[in-house]
């Protein structure tokens, strides 16, 4: 099931939707576009310390892989990695179901916080919907700034 999880992150760096690298998964955390954070078994001391302070300052959930990592870099097409971010929430839900396959016990809680982030964004991509058909449809009015 490991595998599956790391083939489903090999597609989302083909969709442009995974950070690879502990500077770009760090930016990524930083600037809040990062839902999931993946972090090796087998990382250096130091790498999950930054991944937990990224991942803490970004607001996002932390995932420590069963894996190598020249697991991880071989399914992302590396030779080694230790460190990613998934932006994309639908992604970050489906790699978090396999591993709830694979290890019910650590990653179910994860994956009851990531559902529950899916819904928020549901509701508020349907309030914008509402709002925007009860305006007519289309863009926003424009603002209209007053000369002095």
């Amino acid at each position: 099931m490991i595998e599956s999880a790391l083939r489903m992150a090999g597609m989302a760096l083909r969709a442009g939707r995974l950070e690879v690298g502990d500077e770009a998964a760090g930016d990524a955390c930083r600037y809040k576009r990062c839902r999931l954070l993946l972090v090796t078994a087998d990382a250096g001391e130091g790498t999950r310390r930054r991944a937990a302070h990224s991942a803490e300052e970004g607001q996002c959930l932390l995932a420590e892989l069963p894996c190598s990592k020249e697991e991880l870099g071989a399914a992302l097409g590396r030779k080694s990695c230790a460190m990613a971010a998934l932006t994309d929430l639908g992604l970050a839900q489906a790699v978090v179901e396999k591993l709830v396959q694979a290890e019910p016990a650590k990653f179910s809680e994860m994956a009851d916080r990531l559902r529950l982030k899916a819904e928020r964004a549901a509701r508020r991509r349907e309030k914008t919907a509402r709002e925007r058909q009860q305006r007519g449809g289309g863009k926003r009015p424009p603002v209209k700034y007053r000369k002095k």
